[in-house]
């Protein structure tokens, strides 16, 4: 057994707090402890006193349940994490969740938990820090120049998103990521092998990844060794970690009886005698936190880059200010006078053109606007119309700011959110909206951490036509609406276009989804611009109606339609478009005003439960699509003009 001290810090810490809980996952952090040690004492660079410093390192623990063995690094680093923090592990209101939080716990990187996108977010970090060297560097200074370390286990490689994610860092050369496989055997069921038995090194080396196998992961000198031949290496690494899970826990070691449970009093008190700890729970003598405190050193290494900033400031003017702007997360001093006076000038369009087509317009102007901009899409750039003619593939040049993420719309979701983690760019990428469940749970994520990642999201509704319903997205808008702190713009024009990416590159605490129809869109004027901003406005009010008909997207200009036919037998109805209805809740009296009427109907070619929540009457569809003609199926399903009329007077 090992008798380091200060790598046993690490595991009594974890295996205190874990019991103290009665909750929590010990056998990672006791396996890993000594990998964990070698990374952060020797290699990390990282500032404890500030943890948000541009230039660090990135950490990221993919298998997430073991958070102790971060929160013990965390808290005998020197970040603000105290000892009755570690206590109140699981706790809650504690800085000590579950699982990782980011902005919960200083110095956490993402939030994870759902096993394979630790990974996947850290492939987004290693590749904004490969797109901001290019961008930043000089010949001379390296001003963006940092690793990024991924810890995962047998599990997050189970999952599809990691090959998703390893397999387009692969692809880009990544070479300032590494990673290590805690490969220990177990999983919660077991012993992986009765359901697991990929060769991770051979399945990593047909990535193009650089591989360093068979390292003991108790043994300091060769852990240390590998991440040196890692760090030399032009691409992602992968080091294979040969662990004991449960390290000195008597019989629950290499046992998945030290998975996810705490160990009890009695295995416990064996794990003092084989590690020859002989200090009570949750103490550390001064000599250990002296050994681990990394203020000091983390200081003088920002201060370094503090004064390379200063030479990059003398030497490449443009390019400190430009980093300066990034780093702050600060738009340019003329984005909202030029982008104002671009949609000024948009609002002289009249053509009838799919909201998609109205997206990449926008976008050609943002291109100009914002370096920090990276684009990309799912294998369906020319459908998704992210991309523009200012779009330079990265795979081209490296300072450029668009993706090809091939078909691999979970991958790509989560590695939008290791970009948006990382800082300094602004990531967006589309797909069809029925695909959005690929990549469903990284969107749920980028919620939960309240992250600026934009999700495009194309080919809207039945209208798509003729692939059917495999393709025709039903629920979809349902499921953006129920997810908490997501924004789902929906638009109907040019101008609601607009609006829906200024809102969602404005809004830096949560993600944005913004809905494009695939077909092309009837024109009408759209309010002032200030009210397309609101989330919801009236496109036509009359005097004496008593009815309001809500509209979004392709349904706003049937609505229109359809109050023409009605006024003609003697109905007076007003129609509002309401591309955003989270923006528009935010407004009350706003919102009071479209939702308040004797009669209240929302119009929408989807699932109507998003809509119940603000009013009774729906017209919706509650069943999948059909393959045929995307005129065919509007009227298939009730949706022109004057079905909607009709139904409207059924109503009445």
């Amino acid at each position: 057994m090992i008798n380091n001290q200060t790598v046993n810090a690490l595991r009594f810490l974890s295996v205190d707090a874990v019991e103290k809980a009665n909750s929590g996952h010990p056998g990672m952090p006791l396996g890993m402890a000594d990998i964990a040690e070698t990374l952060w004492r020797d290699h990390l660079n990282h500032n404890p006193k500030n943890p948000l410093w541009f230039n660090r390192d990135r950490f990221v623990l993919s298998n997430g349940h073991g958070s102790m063995l971060l929160y013990s690094l965390l808290h005998l680093s020197g970040y603000d994490l105290s000892i009755d923090d570690i206590k109140d592990f699981r706790k809650l209101g504690s800085k000590t969740p579950g699982h990782p939080e980011v902005k919960v716990t200083p110095g956490v990187e993402t939030t994870t938990g759902p096993l394979g996108q630790g990974i996947a977010n850290a492939v987004g970090m290693a590749m904004a820090e490969k797109i901001l060297s290019a961008k930043l560097n000089t010949s001379e200074i390296d001003i963006i120049n940092h690793y990024t370390y991924c810890f995962l286990g047998d599990g997050c490689l189970m999952e599809g998103v990691s090959h998703e994610a390893m397999s387009l860092a692969g692809v880009h050369g990544l070479g300032k990521l590494i990673c290590f496989y805690d490969s220990n055997g177990i999983s919660i069921d077991g012993k992986i092998v009765d359901w697991y038995k990929d060769d991770i090194a051979k399945r990593c080396e047909a990535y193009n990844w650089n591989v360093i196998d068979k390292v003991d992961g108790h043994n300091r000198e060769e852990i240390n060794k590998a991440i040196e031949i890692a760090k030399d290496s032009d691409k992602p690494s992968m080091i294979v970690c040969k662990t004991s899970i449960g390290y000195g826990a008597g019989k629950k070691q290499d046992s998945e009886s030290s998975h996810g449970a705490a160990l009890g009093p009695e295995i416990i008190r064996e794990l003092r005698e084989n590690l020859q700890w002989p200090h009570p729970e949750f103490f550390i003598p001064d000599n250990i936190y002296s050994e681990w405190d990394a203020t000091e050193k983390g200081q003088v290494l920002e201060s370094e880059w503090e004064k390379l900033k200063a030479k990059l400031k003398a030497s490449a003017p443009e390019k400190h200010n430009l980093l300066h702007r990034l780093v702050s997360n600060k738009f340019p001093k003329s984005f909202d006078e030029r982008f104002n006076n671009f949609v000024s000038r948009l609002s002289q369009k009249k053509d009838h053109i799919a909201t998609r087509k109205s997206s990449q317009i926008i976008l050609e102007e943002l291109n100009d606007l914002l370096p920090e901009l990276i684009g990309g899409s799912a294998d369906l750039s020319g459908s998704n119309n992210t991309n523009t003619s200012k779009s330079v593939s990265i795979t081209d040049d490296p300072s450029g700011n668009y993706i090809f993420y091939g078909v691999r719309e979970f991958g790509m979701n989560a590695i939008m959110n290791g970009i948006s983690l990382h800082g300094g760019l602004i990531p967006y990428a589309g797909t069809f909206l029925v695909f959005m469940d690929y990549g469903r749970n990284a969107v749920r994520m980028a919620s939960l951490m309240g992250i600026r990642t934009i999700f495009v999201f194309s080919h809207d509704s039945i209208a798509l036509g003729e692939d059917g319903p495999t393709h025709q997205p039903i629920e979809h808008l349902t499921t953006l609406r129920a997810t908490p702190n997501m924004n789902t713009w929906r638009p109907a024009n040019l101008i609601e276009t607009a609006a829906a990416w200024k809102s969602a590159l404005k809004n830096q605490n949560n993600p944005t989804s913004i809905i494009l129809s695939r077909q092309n869109l009837k024109y009408f004027d759209s309010k002032d611009f200030d009210d397309v901003s609101s989330g919801g406005y009236f496109v036509k009010q009359m005097p004496n109606a008593k009815i309001n008909l809500i509209a979004t997207g392709s349904e706003v200009a049937a609505a229109l339609d359809a109050s023409a036919i009605l006024k003609k037998d003697g109905i007076e109805v007003n129609v509002a478009s309401v591309p955003c209805v989270e923006v528009l809740e935010s407004n009350k009296n706003r919102y009071d005003s479209i939702f308040d009427n004797d009669i209240t109907i929302a119009i929408e070619c989807s699932h109507p439960s998003s809509w119940y929540k603000h009013t009774k009457r729906v017209l919706g569809i509650e069943t999948y699509g059909e393959s045929g003609a995307g005129g065919d199926l509007i009227n298939h399903f009730g949706f022109s003009a004057t079905q909607i009329a009709q139904r409207v007077k059924e109503i009445l």
